[in-house]
């Protein structure tokens, strides 16, 4: 494996980066909406561990982090910023949101828009909210129908 090299100035420039840029995943963003209480935040942080003990465990970098819409900090704008000083290239952002009201249809990709305005050199993807994704909702269901026996769900009994 190839190392990327130091730069002088601490975190590696642009081209630096795009010339490494097969190396590195593409940094990812958890955006939720935040809250006033500061214990809120401790599942979508959780998530953001298991994602850097995964990569881990499959030897990768990456940068991952959290941001918040509102009452909360980092904002989406700061950490993307962040991200890119390090050296990011690609920033993919997973919306944390179980419904997909005005935040998710209207608020977000307006950020987003803002960002590829601001960073037009970087590949920003937004994937679709959580709430969207069968994958978790089965888990959902799963999880309501935990003193079923998993013959019984099987057989619709």
């Amino acid at each position: 494996n190839a190392e990327i090299p130091p730069s002088p100035h601490g975190s590696i420039s642009r081209f630096e980066a795009s010339r490494w840029a097969w190396l590195v995943p593409a940094a990812i963003i958890l955006f939720a909406h935040g809250s006033r209480d500061p214990l809120w935040r401790g599942p979508v942080e959780a998530v953001a561990t298991r994602i850097r003990t995964r990569l881990a465990a499959r030897a990768q970098d990456g940068l991952v982090g959290c941001a918040y819409l509102e009452l909360m900090q980092p904002d989406l704008p700061s950490l993307a910023a962040d991200f890119i000083a390090g050296g990011a290239t690609q920033l993919r952002i997973l919306p944390m949101f179980l419904g997909v009201g005005r935040h998710a249809r209207e608020d977000l990709p307006l950020l987003v828009a803002q960002l590829r305005q601001a960073h037009p050199g970087i590949a920003i993807e937004l994937r679709q909210p959580v709430g969207e994704d069968p994958r978790l909702l089965d888990l959902l269901a799963d999880m309501a129908l935990g003193d079923v026996v998993l013959g019984d769900v099987a057989s619709g009994v």
